[in-house]
């Protein structure tokens, strides 16, 4: 069902694409948007076993498209340097395939907002981050991405390097 990368060599193992996904904290959330294009929206979030956990607004065209349609793809960059002597950029980025879906039940939402919670603010003590939850949670949507397929790819000269 998913293509097969073509540059072999420049595969990631799966184990360092996860890698990637555990250390950074943006990526990108593409979907199907209005009209049939796609729509992609820049994202916090936290990666827990096979499940990609963001928090946004209950309303906007993000949750419109997911409405529509669950199937989605994240990507996250994790290194991008200009080599200019080179024309050319050494970069290392994982694309990750799954469905989307909101999180309706009170209990999932709340477990995944703590996961997110702890990778952002972690530093600032259990209370504070209830409290914090607490104060939101009304308001707050939180979007689990079930995770299907996940590439990662770098440069050539990165492969090369090691």
């Amino acid at each position: 069902m998913f293509r097969k990368m073509r540059r072999k060599k420049q595969l990631l193992s799966e184990e360092v694409s996860r890698e990637i996904l555990q250390k950074n904290t943006s990526g990108i959330l593409s979907v199907l948007g209005d009209g049939g294009y796609p729509y992609g929206v820049p994202l916090s979030y936290v990666l827990a076993g096979d499940k990609i956990f963001f928090h946004c607004a209950k309303t906007g065209h993000k949750i419109d498209a997911i409405r529509r349609e669950e199937k989605a793809s994240f990507c996250v960059i994790d290194q991008d340097k200009v080599v200019s002597e080179e024309y050319t950029t050494y970069f290392r980025s994982v694309i990750a395939f799954g469905r989307v879906r909101i999180l309706e039940n009170e209990d999932e939402k709340r477990k995944a907002i703590r996961i997110l919670t702890e990778k952002y603010s972690g530093d600032q003590g259990a209370e504070g981050m209830e409290k914090e939850i607490e104060t939101h949670f009304a308001n707050l949507c939180m979007l689990q991405f079930d995770l299907e397929h996940l590439t990662g790819k770098e440069s050539i000269e990165l492969v090369n390097m090691r």
